[in-house]
């Protein structure tokens, strides 16, 4: 089960000038916000560091102890499910208050859509929304035929490697020339297409291993490749 937090907050950006007014104070380097909900037997405990990732607690009043069955996958009483609705609702409410919206999960997916807006005049379209776990794909496509030359997708990072790693990650799909595939390969960050032919499409992993520039010169090549 994806962390609440995470899937909340996940393309989400915190308006530091906002987060007093929903409750938050500031230790050292990190906002928390302790907040109690459904009735006073439950006190959230939110924690927000200097990268804007949010991490939360949720402690039992009556017993003072971290309620762990809000995460467990497998509980689906109707308590926890009421206890959890009622958590996700908190959630959704600070979002609303404290954030601004922004396209993708990770910051260099954000930098490169406006890299690709200034350079290609295209933002991106997002073909399976309201398809979970699809809807946050965005695809960018030529204007004149409706092509994509770049689709951005978050992903387990386990496609990639081929283990059980469960974080998500961004990843961008491009074409690229198949004489090219070899060297590309072995580039860290690099992979063989997710979902594509590996011979003429590759998926950079979007976590600053490659700089912008470089990715930009790739989304260049793929503009080019797909007119």
């Amino acid at each position: 089960m994806l962390p609440m937090e995470k899937s909340i907050f996940s393309r989400k950006r915190w308006i530091e000038s906002k987060m007093p007014t929903c409750g938050f104070h500031k230790e050292g380097k990190v906002y928390v916000l302790k907040k109690t909900f459904f009735n006073g037997d439950f006190l959230a405990i939110l924690s927000v560091d200097a990268t804007g990732q949010l991490t939360g607690r949720v402690i039992d009043t009556m017993t003072q102890d971290d309620y762990d069955a809000l995460y467990q996958k497998n509980a689906h009483g109707t308590y926890v499910n009421m206890v959890r609705a009622a958590y996700v609702k908190l959630l959704e409410d600070i979002a609303a208050s404290c954030c601004r919206d922004v396209l993708f999960a990770s910051p260099q997916a954000n930098r490169l859509t406006e890299a690709i807006l200034a350079d290609f005049q295209v933002s991106p379209d997002f073909p399976w929304k309201g398809e979970p776990p699809y809807q946050s794909y965005g695809a960018f496509r030529h204007t004149s035929n409706r092509k994509w030359f770049a689709l951005i997708m978050n992903v387990k990072r386990a496609v990639l490697d081929k283990d059980s790693a469960p974080d998500l990650i961004d990843i961008l799909n491009l074409k690229i020339h198949p004489e090219e595939t070899e060297a590309l390969h072995a580039v860290p960050g690099i992979y063989p297409a997710y979902h594509m032919n590996h011979r003429l499409w590759i998926s950079v992993v979007l976590d600053d291993t490659l700089p912008d520039e470089k990715i930009m010169n790739l989304i260049r090549t793929s503009y080019q490749l797909t007119r």
